[in-house]
């Protein structure tokens, strides 16, 4: 067999296709591509030898991991980056600019074609920090490192002395920079976390995620929903709880689990069909959204939309987060992107509102405004401009304290529930929780079929 013809079969998905094909495999330089099977799933993958160099990548290393992405981009296949470098090979002079720069370039075509996942296991400095950040999911060891300018430049520029895992090490970018989207113990584990990913995963942008079979019914009541919210209105649960129940045998992949705690997101199935999972989490920060919960929520839609993976938002949020920090760091802009997400995302659409949903944290946890296709609330739902002591501040002003208290008592008995909502129509059905699995699982079968034409244009301006 030639190796054009293996080639062949991986990108047809044949049985016989070859477990792994080397690609380019007698160039120079540490990056090597191969056409591997990863779970069962045959992707183009690209490895660093940090054995030579630190992984420094001259010229021709930048040609071979932007060949990857042509060949993954050609053939639609899963791109996956071992992405273990100390960056440009300061011997090379330019060149190795040039080069990483063509491989930065085809990289960003396969952005929203094919999934690019990123395994970081080592140090990723300079330009291969910054290739990983194109990545649409980056998983790093927990030993592994990744920063654009190292110690040295930060001591020389700044003064400050740091080392390598306080400016940049897993720990960093799992809870405060979000870069990381899982973190492993070993690269074992890291590998077997990216094999998961694709099982939920389709080969590209034109393709369907694949059928998980599962032996959970559908039509399961979820009686457990009915204790999961705490006696206090203003009580905190885990929002992954109620995720639980709902989707098959309550396994949730969650991604960025540590940064914007206050928002989760997670990857799963209902039916043996990929959903994703988006919701706000009581337990931080009472499930307010701020500007990490923003860019985390936004991203992840904006992830779903472009690999077919249909959307349920669990929401439970009083609102936004106020503060004069986040107003100045740009509240405005951030938060927009959660609205910009959603109103472009083209993939069926379920939200189920569990209880707070207040002001415009409503609308950009995907209302009916947005174009959501199936709007469920419960009955403990309150949907409203905001909440009742908030409201008796303002509308009640003049009131003294036992006039603002009996305002409070008013205003939650006329509007702190899903009924008013309903009744305009931002509401399509009000269920009981233990109807949760069945109802969403049974909206998500009626809109396998939906498709939208999408207006043509060069593409749109995104609130970075």
């Amino acid at each position: 067999m030639t190796e054009t013809d293996s080639a062949a079969l991986v990108a047809a998905g044949h049985d016989d296709a070859p477990s792994a094909l080397e690609l380019r495999s007698h160039t120079p330089g540490v990056a090597s591509m191969r056409v591997e099977s990863v779970g069962g799933r045959s992707v183009v993958v690209v490895r660093i030898d940090n054995s030579r160099r630190r992984g420094a990548l001259a010229p021709i290393d930048g040609e071979n991991i932007a060949e990857a992405a042509r060949m993954a981009l050609d053939k639609r296949l899963p791109l996956l980056l071992f992405m273990t470098s100390s960056g440009a090979d300061a011997n090379e002079g330019v060149a190795a600019l040039h080069g990483w720069g063509i491989a930065a370039r085809v990289l960003t075509r396969c952005s929203g074609t094919v999934p690019i996942i990123a395994i970081v296991e080592g140090g990723a400095v300079s330009g291969s920090a910054l290739l990983i950040g194109l990545a649409d999911v980056v998983i790093m060891t927990r030993d592994a490192y990744a920063f654009v300018s190292g110690p040295i430049g930060v001591r020389q520029l700044t003064g400050v002395r740091i080392n390598n895992t306080d400016l940049g090490g897993a720990d960093t970018h799992d809870r405060s920079t979000g870069v990381a989207h899982a973190i492993t113990d070993t690269a074992e584990e890291a590998e077997a976390f990216a094999a998961s990913l694709l099982a939920l995963l389709p080969n590209h942008t034109d393709e369907l995620p694949p059928f998980n079979r599962t032996d959970d019914p559908v039509g399961r009541a979820t009686d457990e929903c009915e204790t999961i919210l705490p006696q206090s209105p203003s009580g905190g649960y885990d929002i992954r709880d109620l995720a639980a129940t709902i989707v098959d045998d309550g396994e949730l992949l969650e991604l960025r689990a540590g940064w914007a705690q206050n928002m989760v997101t997670a990857l799963a199935t209902i039916g043996g069909n990929t959903v994703g999972i988006v919701a706000n989490q009581p337990l931080s920060m009472a499930g307010t959204l701020d500007i990490a919960a923003s860019q985390k929520g936004a991203r992840f839609v904006a992830f779903c939309d472009a690999f077919n993976i249909p959307l349920l938002t669990l929401v439970d949020t009083p609102g936004f987060y106020p503060g004069k920090d986040l107003e100045w760091r740009g509240m405005i802009r951030h938060g927009a992107q959660m609205a910009f997400a959603y109103a472009r995302a083209s993939v069926p659409r379920v939200s189920l509102v569990v209880r707070k949903s207040y002001g415009g944290a409503f609308i950009v946890m995907d209302s009916k405004t947005m174009g959501n296709d199936v709007n469920i609330a419960w009955p403990t739902a309150e949907i409203a401009v905001m909440g009742a002591r908030q409201a008796a501040e303002i509308l009640a002003r003049r009131e003294d304290e036992a006039g603002k208290d009996a305002f409070v008592v008013d205003y939650e008995q006329r509007y702190l529930n899903p009924w008013v909502a309903a009744e305009r129509g931002f509401v399509d059905m009000v269920i009981e929780p233990s109807e949760s699995r069945s109802i969403i699982a049974e909206a998500f079968d009626l809109l396998r079929s939906k498709r939208e034409v999408l207006q043509e244009r060069r593409h749109d301006n995104t609130p970075l």
